[in-house]
């Protein structure tokens, strides 16, 4: 028998088989049959995405396809022309007819050429570089290269990914590496052997040729070879920031970006990388993989600074007003950063100031040395980060409020006290002055340990130095003891007696009065307000220095019995308390 008519033979069989899976889930009484009408009649049937056959006859039984009932779509293809797909609803028993008139799409494609050849079931798919029906080339029965006819695929060099496919069914599948001017035999029943042939005849092909021509028992597939280009604009990028991608290609049917899907054949998208990403482009046809990919750097980075103007601001506080507190302005800046945070102020601008007046922690009274952090959090979507941190210094007092100690100057009678009254003598209106004074330097006391009370003892001039130095003790120890039971510590009160040594003059004492807002309207003779202005007990804050001004008390109720001469009893002066 004749080789081919024994193969065709052969392939009639293996149809028949192949035609009983197509619908296996009825019995044939129970399917529905399909007829197609092509134009050219070269052209290829799938149903749901299947290779069938070629569409090349109405009357032929292999132009019969067994479906079962449903809705089913059916797509011709032929290379070279524009695809038509349509859905049908198929009844058991019944026989539909579609008819589909293809369109030629694309030019003519330029070499050069190398060529594939294929021994198989002449009515099986061929595909290229991929395994849907976009990928169809041709079928066997046109690429199988008789000795009598010419039936050529024709490919630009390069790898092919050949896929034979026959009833939803893969034949063979294989990478096919065609050089320009040879021809690649593959032999599918023989698990796919190959065999590279010259083919000088290719090198003749110059002009362009058509994407498919075909003849009687001739058939020409020239594919044409997919490119494709792709970019990225710009490819550094701040975090946050787009770049564009843009891509074309031609001949491809399948064209996808990493990250992004498939997409148009040409096209632009702006992408917001989060961080250094690379896009992978892959334009897929026929005729080629094209693979391009562009890398988008993203410059997480963040800059950030933050300072205050001043480092360094003072308080003072007494009591329970402040009498002086700074402030300092800070200021921060950022870029690249989408969240900012200032500890202890919360999110703020990317950049900006703030005037800062700070309390201190401290609450007890003393010296104020405290520092205070700003820390300043920069962050990015893209995971940059950046802390930088100020301080600011806080100097300072915190003392209780100041209490004015109220001195006063105590005034005697003449040669009062005595041997036999040390420890009498002192009027009403005096415990009043000296209550004064005792409760105010308690006071003054606790805000400052270190004072003290010094009383300084005057006697006139009458009389001896040794008495008169009796006497001014006599009079600083009245003083004293009475502070002393009114609550001032003893230690805390010294005694300076002067006896009749520091006397004040005549123009001191008439100084004293010309500023006295209590004096008489007429003065006593100055001699006697001399000695007057002599017998007294001065009091002295230290270590401020401070003391009470011998201003005569002419006002005080009980001033007369300072003037009486000789001296009252003890009776009378204690009354006159």
């Amino acid at each position: 028998m004749n080789p081919r008519r024994r193969f065709l033979l052969a392939t009639g069989i293996l149809t028949a088989v192949l035609l009983a899976v197509v619908a296996p889930a009825f019995p044939k009484s129970k399917q529905a049959k399909l007829r197609i009408k092509v134009t050219p009649r070269q052209a290829y049937v799938f149903v749901d995405g299947a290779a069938l056959k070629e569409g090349n006859c109405l009357t032929d039984h292999f132009c019969t396809i067994w479906v079962d009932p449903g809705e089913h779509t059916v797509t011709v293809r032929n290379y070279g022309y524009a695809p038509q797909s349509q859905k049908a609803n198929f009844e058991a028993g019944k026989v539909t007819k579609l008819e589909f008139d293809l369109k030629p799409e694309g030019g003519p494609v330029s070499g050069p050429w190398g060529r594939i050849q294929i021994k198989g079931p002449p009515h099986a798919a061929v595909l290229l570089n991929g395994k849907s029906p976009d990928f169809f080339v041709g079928h066997v029965d046109e690429v199988d290269n008789s000795f009598i006819w010419q039936q050529r695929l024709l490919v630009h060099p390069g790898t092919y990914q050949v896929t034979v496919t026959w009833f939803g069914k893969t034949i063979w599948s294989g990478p096919v590496t065609v050089q320009a001017d040879e021809k690649v035999v593959i032999k599918v029943d023989k698990n796919g052997a190959m065999k590279t042939k010259p083919a000088k005849a290719l090198a003749k092909l110059t002009s362009p040729l058509p994407r498919f021509k075909a003849g009687t028992s001739v058939t020409t597939i020239a594919v044409a070879p997919t490119t494709g280009a792709f970019s990225a604009d710009p490819t550094t990028v701040k975090c946050g920031q787009s770049s564009q991608l843009n891509w074309s290609s031609t001949d491809a049917v399948e064209n996808e970006i990493s990250g992004i899907g498939k997409v148009g054949a040409s096209g632009n998208q702006t992408v917001t990388p989060k961080q250094t990403t690379t896009y992978d482009f892959t334009a897929a046809g026929p005729g080629g993989i094209v693979k391009k990919s562009e890398t988008v750097n993203v410059d997480s980075t963040i800059q950030a600074s933050i300072s205050f103007s001043s480092p360094e601001v003072r308080y003072h506080k007494v009591g329970d007003q402040v009498v002086e507190q700074g402030s300092s302005t800070l200021s921060w800046s950022t870029t690249n950063a989408q969240s900012v945070s200032i500890d202890p102020l919360g999110t703020v601008d990317a950049s900006g100031s703030k005037t800062i007046t700070p309390t201190p922690k401290q609450t007890g009274y003393g010296p104020v040395d405290e520092t205070d952090t700003y820390t300043l959090h920069a962050t990015n979507e893209c995971g940059g980060s950046q802390t930088e941190t100020a301080t600011l210094r806080i100097v300072g007092l915190i003392e209780r409020a100041h209490v004015k100690v109220e001195l006063t100057s105590v005034f005697f009678p003449t040669n009062w006290p005595n041997r036999h009254h040390q420890n009498d003598g002192l009027l009403r209106s005096q415990k009043e002055a000296l209550d004064k004074l005792a409760q105010t330097f308690i006071e003054h006391h606790k805000i400052a340990p270190d004072s003290r009370l010094v009383l300084e003892a005057h006697a006139d001039r009458r009389g001896t130095k040794k008495y008169n130095q009796l006497l001014s003790e006599w009079r600083g120890n009245i003083v004293k003891n009475y502070l002393v039971s009114q609550g001032v510590p003893a230690d805390l009160i010294d005694i300076k007696a002067f006896g009749k040594m520091q006397n004040l003059s005549l123009s001191e004492v008439k100084q004293l009065e010309s500023e006295n807002p209590n004096k008489p309207a007429t003065i006593r003779h100055w001699a006697d307000e001399v000695l007057a202005h002599n017998r007294r007990v001065d009091t002295v804050l230290m270590p401020d220095n401070l003391r009470s001004t011998p201003t005569y008390p002419y006002n005080a109720p009980d001033v007369t019995i300072l003037h009486m001469r000789p001296m009252p009893s003890l009776k009378r002066v204690k009354s006159a308390e």
